[in-house]
């Protein structure tokens, strides 16, 4: 059964209905209706505001007739139709929503006067209306203005309607009872519209005096302030108070704004990036804003406690988007306003932000977290800021004078320059990615231009505030030379190498990017020049040649007629041929540059990683960030990307990989963790890997494969293999500290030495053996080239006749391991014997660490001795003079391409314990072997006969 508030409410939103179709027609229409289309600004404001009044009005009366459709149903259904039906109740939300609505459009009419401009284009019209529109209302006075019966009649209808809305409900609220299933509908309705009441009624207050301040304020200031939305929300004419230093005359608290009046400047502040700040004593307090921070101070604490508050909840809502309901101040879950928010501001002061924009995260008054900077001039800078500075990553794009031309600098940052890390790419193709300081480029860096720039080149090395200085590597691709040595102030500066693309390599001392003093220089052809030489590597002035064959021509050199040389001097021919491993092997650099002073640039921000204790949000700044390729590169600069992981994130990393170091201490735990470490791009020993392989191949790759800085690279690949172990125990050392556990005890010299060689060394040297062999190659390629042609020679040889021809002792031949066919001589056949030593000894190039080359070569050893047990029956050791020759005839048959620079290879990089020992001596057995095939006697044309007893040695 209905209730008699259900039948109230079904006449109370009937009338109201029907009032609502009585305004339309009466009042709304005719206001648009009025006049023709305004020319002036304010005048199309007010039409804009009468239509959205007019949209707002029909909506409150579909919403009413839906209400109303409800109420009926459930009158005329009882018992099917539940009172939880109702709109009012179930839709509550939604009703409320559309009554705001109204409110506010209809309070924004009144802030601009709307009602009583529209009023005076149709005067004669409303005064025609005035008697209809009286009955519309209760308590207006016969002489009331046609505007104020206008705003009369738009407002009373409805604060009436909503009045008996929630005097009905409350009603109804306590007839349901309290355990009936609708109650918490009613209730909750109920205190909607009572909350609704008292928003209409500060919404309506707030928009008097707002126009009120319109209506009193000059025509300028009105026309700078005045916004149809804006609301005034406090008045220093009525609680006075006192600003420092802007000294204002009169203070305004808008709803989006505060703005102070100083004569006729007006100072507007955006709500948005406004933090309170209280004072020290009862009357003041302080406001933080981007650009300005002023003192509010009023005579007494309860001034200050009425200024203080209304601002914080005006920042609050002004942060919502949206009014307080159902008051200022009221329903929010902080009464404070978050410290650090995200808003869009553009700088006026002077200085370098001045007209810039900037949008993102703030704090206290200051950009503070990841935004975007733009300046009018087209500059853009994304990534993070800490108080109001550039501070850890970011991408600054800087437009150059051709159009569509930018310079990226994809960089960490430290309060507002460059430091650290970056990649830039210049408009003019140039790619810089290395270290910065102070905005200029500082530490170790890669300078490259593209192939295709009229004079390209790529420079490798230390740089000291924008300029090269220290060790550096040069290529000049248009002179086909490259340099390594010494720089200071952008100029070559010490001493140096040369390196040509014909092979040409000089060693000398330079001074202001010249040639100074005496140097030398060695020819492909291993003639050696020793003198004074012009920047094309010609020698000049007194100086001496050394030929190939031995012969010296010493005096004085010039240019000659055609670019050739002059000379007058003395040519000796009486001199012997110089010594093999003399000019031709004679090696450059070393000793000019020590291999632990070459590259600190890279080593030094990894100690400095390590000494601040292994931050996570360091790691990119001091180890650098990995670019797949430069389309990547690119596509951050034209989509300034700025997505990177998470400071969080990289510290969470950290603590992984150091936990990881601390699980893996024993022996062979540590060699796969160290191998899983340096095949890591992202882990701090990886990139510190990938970078000296970056300087490796700058060097030592196409023009500076040049045999004469074999040496040099050699020592570099082990102070590489130092360096890297030295950087794990850093690693190592931060792991204990993090877990409180004791620090390992520094290392003596003799212990360093032997992880060195024995662990790392091999676990590196994949990463740079392809350039180190090659100068092994080249070093050794006369050698390797006699070699050659003896196991040409010797190959020719069938099995017994090669035994025979080397002596090797009939008994021990395995005659045995032969199978014939029916139509096959023993002494024809060919590739047979010790064939099991012969393939293992042919896996020796499959792998390029020493230790296992050393292994391969000791079971080589293991199976001809295998072999002869076999042949003999009985366990047999071999000694010296049986091994020798039975080891040439295994070399012989594995045919290993370059055997020179291998063993020369593994005699350098192998680890120091095994000197003296047996892999030391297997070695130098298979060096004898090398030496032995290399002979003239061995590379004889003919086969010898039976019983020739020659021996080769």
């Amino acid at each position: 059964m209905c209730s008699p508030e259900e039948e109230a409410l079904l006449q109370l939103e009937e009338v109201f209905s029907s009032t609502l179709a009585r305004i339309n027609s009466l009042v709304l229409q005719p206001l648009l209706t009025a006049a023709p289309e305004p020319s002036d600004p304010q005048g199309r404001e007010c039409l804009r505001l009468l239509q959205q009044l007019h949209r707002s009005s029909q909506q409150l009366w579909e919403v009413t007739e839906e209400s109303l459709h409800s109420l009926r149903r459930r009158l005329c259904h009882q018992d099917s139709v539940g009172l939880e039906s109702l709109l009012l109740l179930c839709g509550a939300d939604r009703v409320l929503r559309v009554h705001v609505e109204y409110i506010e459009a209809y309070t924004s009419c009144v802030v601009v006067q709307a009602f009583q401009k529209a009023a005076k284009k149709r005067s004669e019209y409303w005064r025609g209306q005035r008697k209809a529109l009286r009955q519309l209302l209760s308590g207006v006075s016969s002489e009331a203005s046609v505007g104020t019966t206008l705003v009369q009649a738009l407002r009373q209808p409805l604060a009436h309607h909503v009045q008996q809305y929630v005097l009905l409900l409350l009603s109804l609220g306590d007839t349901v009872g309290e355990r009936h299933p609708t109650r918490e509908l009613v209730v909750h309705a109920a205190t909607l519209f009572g909350n609704l009441e008292s928003f209409m009624r500060q919404a309506l207050d707030q928009a008097t005096a707002t126009q009120a301040l319109w209506h009193a304020l000059s025509s300028r200031l009105r026309d700078v302030l005045c916004t149809p939305a804006r609301r005034l929300l406090q008045d220093s004419q009525d609680i006075p108070v006192t600003v420092t230093p802007l000294r204002a005359e009169r203070v305004l608290l808008f709803d989006d704004a505060l703005v102070l009046l100083q004569g006729h400047s007006v100072h507007t502040f955006d709500l948005k990036l406004v933090w309170v700040d209280p004072g020290q004593d009862g009357c003041t307090f302080d406001l933080l804003t981007p650009e300005e921070e002023v003192s509010f101070c009023s005579k007494d604490p309860q001034g200050r406690m009425v200024w203080q508050w209304k601002v914080t909840q005006a920042v609050c809502q002004a942060l919502r988007g949206k009014k307080d309901f159902p008051m200022l101040g009221a329903g929010l879950e902080s009464p404070e306003p978050p410290t650090c928010r995200c808003v869009a501001y553009t700088f006026r002061a002077e200085g370098r932000l001045c007209q810039a924009t900037y949008e993102g995260e703030w704090c206290r008054g200051r950009p503070h977290g990841k935004g975007t900077l733009k300046w009018p001039d087209g500059r853009n800078h994304v990534g993070n800021f800490c108080q109001g500075l550039e501070h850890g990553f970011g991408i600054r794009l800087v437009p150059q004078a051709s159009e569509d031309k930018f310079d990226c600098y994809k960089c960490h940052w430290w309060e507002g320059s460059m430091c650290g890390y970056g990649i830039c790419e210049y408009s003019t193709d140039e790619v810089y990615k290395g270290y910065f300081q102070a905005g200029l480029r500082h530490g170790f860096g890669v300078l490259e231009s593209p192939p295709q720039a009229p004079q390209p080149c790529k420079y490798t090395g230390h740089w000291e505030r924008g300029q090269k200085s220290g060790y550096g590597i040069e290529e000049d691709g248009d002179r086909g030379e490259r340099y390594i040595g010494m720089w200071q102030a952008d100029q070559r500066h010490g001493p140096g190498v040369m390196v040509t693309q014909a092979g040409v390599c000089y060693q000398g001392t330079f001074q202001a990017d010249k040639m100074v003093g005496p140097g030398i220089l060695l020819s492909e052809d291993d003639s050696l020049y020793e003198g004074t030489f012009t920047r094309d590597l010609t020698l000049v002035g007194k100086g001496k040649v050394t030929f190939p064959n031995g012969f010296t021509l010493e005096g004085s050199f010039g240019s000659g007629p055609g670019g050739g040389l002059h000379t007058q001097g003395l040519l000796d021919t009486a001199a012997l041929p110089p010594e093999p491993s003399g000019t031709r092997k004679r090696q450059l650099g070393v000793g000019a540059f020590p291999a632990e002073s070459r590259w600190q640039g890279v080593y030094g921000p990894f100690r400095d990683f390590v000494r601040a204790g292994c931050p996570g949000d360091l790691q990119e700044a001091l180890l650098g960030f990995h670019v797949q390729n430069s389309r990547d590169l690119r596509k951050s600069q034209e989509y300034l990307c700025c997505e990177r992981t998470q400071p969080e994130d990289r510290a969470g990393r950290m603590e992984d990989v150091l936990d990881e170091l601390l699980q893996h201490r024993e022996p062979r735990a540590l060699r796969q963790c160290l191998r899983k470490a340096l095949s890591n791009s992202l882990h701090p020993l990886g990139k510190l890997l990938r970078t000296l392989m970056l300087t490796f191949q700058a060097t030592y790759a196409g023009i500076g494969a040049n045999k004469h800085l074999q040496a040099l690279a050699q020592e570099e690949v082990k102070q590489h293999a130092r360096e890297l172990w030295a950087a794990y125990r850093g690693l190592l050392q931060v792991a204990l500290q993090r877990k409180g556990q004791a620090p390992e005890e520094d290392e003596d010299t003799e212990t360093r030495d032997v992880q060195v060689h024995g662990l790392v060394l091999p676990l590196i040297l994949p990463s740079f053996y392809s350039e180190l062999f090659t100068l092994y190659l080249l070093l050794h390629e006369r050698e390797d080239g006699l070699y050659s042609q003896g196991i040409a020679h010797l190959s020719l040889f069938p099995d017994t006749k090669l035994l025979e021809f080397l002596d090797v002792q009939k008994h021990l031949w395995p005659l045995k391991d032969l199978t014939l066919t029916t139509n096959q001589r023993l002494s024809l056949v060919r590739d047979k014997c010790f064939l099991s030593a012969t393939e293992c000894l042919q896996k020796i190039i499959t792998t390029v660490d020493p230790r296992e080359k050393l292994e391969v070569l000791e079971r080589t050893y293991g199976e001809i001795e295998a072999t002869v047990s076999r042949v003999l029956g009985q366990e047999h050791k071999l000694p010296m003079d049986d091994l020798l020759p039975l080891l040439i005839y295994v070399v012989s048959r594995a045919r290993i391409q370059h055997l020179g620079a291998e063993i020369h290879l593994i005699r350098d990089m192998m680890d120091p314990v095994h000197t003296g020992g047996l892999y030391d001596f297997l070695l130098t057995a298979l060096e004898s072997c090398y030496e032995h095939i290399q002979k003239e006697d061995m590379r004889l044309h003919r086969f010898p006969g039976r019983g020739d007893s020659r021996r080769p040695w």
